[in-house]
C-alpha cells in the first residue's frame, strides 16, 4: 500500500523509499508499516519542515527466542531533513496495550510510504479491542499540557492544538476511542465554532507559506478555546481502568503471535 501526495519532494522520497530498504536488508527485517509522521502528516507543514518517516518492523519469528534480543528500535542518521527510524512490532504492541496514542497514531497517517493494509486493519482492531478512551485521553492530555510549557512560540501553538483538538473530538465522540492523527479531520469532525475553525485555517495557511515561526501566540479567542478544552479534558486523569490487564496482556501475545506465524520471514525488497 502506498499514499504519497505529489506535494512530497520526489528526491526526498526516493531517499526514505532508499532508507527503508537498506534498513530491511541490513537488519534482517520485514518492514510492516511505513508512514510520515510529524508536521507534514499533522496537516501543518512549514516550507522547511523535515521528514519524519517511522516503521513497525519485525524479525523473523526465531529471534523472538533469543535471550539476547536485538534493540526494539532502529534508527537512520539524522539530519536537517530525515528523521527515519521504527520500533520492533513486539515494542508497538506493548505500547499499544498500555494505551500508547503514538503507535495507533502511526497506524491513521494519511501519508503511507509501504505497508500492508491487512496489518494495519488488523493492528487498529486490536488496539480499538483492548485501548480505553481514558488512557488515549490521559496521552492527549498530558502532551497538551506538556507542551504549553515550553517556550511560547507560534510552532508551540500548534502542538498544542493537536492534542487539544484529539481530546475535543474524544469528547465529541463519546463511543469512540481512536482519533484522527490530522488536524484537518480533527477540526471537520470536532463540531467546532466557526470562529475557532477560521482561526486555526488562518493559522495553518500562514505556517505552510512561512519558514519554522518564531516567537509568538495564539490568537486570545484560541488560547480561551484550549485553556477550556484542557479544563475539560482533565476528566480524563478521573477515570478509572474499565478493561482487566491480565485480558489485555492475553489479547497482547495472542495478536503478536499471530501476526508472526501469519507474515512471511523476509526483509523489505527494492522497490
Amino acid at each position: 500500500m502506498r499514499a504519497v501526495p505529489e506535494s512530497l519532494d520526489s528526491g526526498v522520497v526516493a531517499e526514505i523509499d532508499r532508507r527503508l530498504h537498506s534498513v530491511g536488508s541490513a537488519h534482517d527485517v520485514t518492514i510492516l508499516w511505513a508512514i510520515e509522521s510529524g508536521s507534514r502528516a499533522w496537516g501543518f507543514p512549514s516550507p522547511d519542515s523535515d521528514y519524519d518517516c517511522r516503521f513497525l518492523f519485525a524479525r523473523p519469528a526465531d529471534h523472538y527466542l533469543s535471550l539476547w534480543p536485538d534493540r526494539d528500535v532502529i534508527e537512520t542518521p539524522l539530519d536537517e531533513i530525515f528523521d527515519v527510524n521504527g520500533w520492533d512490532l513486539a515494542k508497538a504492541v506493548k505500547l499499544v496495550a498500555k494505551g500508547n496514542a503514538t503507535a495507533i497514531e502511526w497506524l491513521r497517517s494519511p501519508i503511507i510510504y509501504e505497508g500492508s493494509p491487512t496489518f494495519r486493519d488488523d493492528m487498529l482492531e486490536f488496539a480499538e479491542a483492548v485501548v480505553e478512551r481514558a488512557s488515549i485521553g490521559r496521552h492527549y492530555l498530558h502532551v497538551a499540557q506538556q507542551q504549553k510549557t515550553g517556550s511560547p512560540s507560534l510552532k508551540r501553538v500548534f502542538y498544542v492544538l493537536r492534542p487539544v483538538m484529539a481530546l475535543r473530538w474524544l469528547r465529541v465522540h463519546p463511543s469512540a476511542v481512536i482519533p484522527p492523527m490530522d488536524l484537518p479531520t480533527l477540526l471537520a469532525e470536532s463540531d467546532v465554532e466557526r470562529s475557532v475553525s477560521d482561526a486555526i485555517t488562518d493559522l495553518v495557511a500562514a505556517k505552510a507559506i512561512t519558514r519554522e515561526l518564531g516567537a509568538g501566540s495564539a490568537p486570545p479567542l484560541l488560547e480561551r478555546f484550549i485553556e477550556e478544552e484542557l479544563r475539560l479534558g482533565e476528566q480524563f486523569d478521573q477515570l478509572p481502568r474499565e478493561r482487566d490487564a491480565a485480558h489485555v496482556r492475553r489479547e497482547a501475545d495472542r495478536f503478536f503471535r499471530t501476526q508472526l506465524t501469519t507474515r512471511p520471514d523476509t526483509p523489505a525488497q527494492p522497490r
